[in-house]
């Protein structure tokens, strides 16, 4: 059964930016912390950016602050993750995530998980 769907990825060259989406058709992202996580080829997967539902709890990695934004529309049951200023070290898998439960770092404390879209970006 597939809970979280992201959308949004996809070819970019360095400099550029996109908008990653994630939507439940459930109550997921209006009940819980909803984050990204990410994984590039060969490596495993890094935390993103995390949203607790207001604006004290969001929390980005030292990596893409400044760059990513991360927001949530509950009304929709969507979150977003906005990427701007793109560098080739961000091309991965990104995944959609919900309710941790511990460290909102470790991928191992997420419940909920998507299936994933492909960012590439070009240089």
């Amino acid at each position: 059964q597939v809970i979280l769907v992201e959308s949004g990825g996809g070819l970019v060259q360095a400099g550029g930016s996109l908008r990653l989406s994630c939507a439940d058709s459930g109550r997921i992202i209006r009940t819980y912390p909803v984050g990204w996580f990410r994984q590039a080829p060969g490596k495993g997967r890094e935390f993103v950016a995390v949203h607790g539902g207001n604006a004290a709890a969001i929390f980005y990695a030292d990596s893409v602050k400044g760059r990513f934004t991360i927001s949530r529309d509950s009304t929709k049951n969507t979150v977003y993750l906005q990427m701007n200023g793109l560098k080739p070290e961000d091309t991965a898998v990104y995944y959609c995530v919900a309710d941790p439960d511990g460290d909102y770092t470790r991928a191992e404390d997420y419940k909920f998980w998507g299936q994933g879209t492909q960012v590439t970006v070009s240089s």
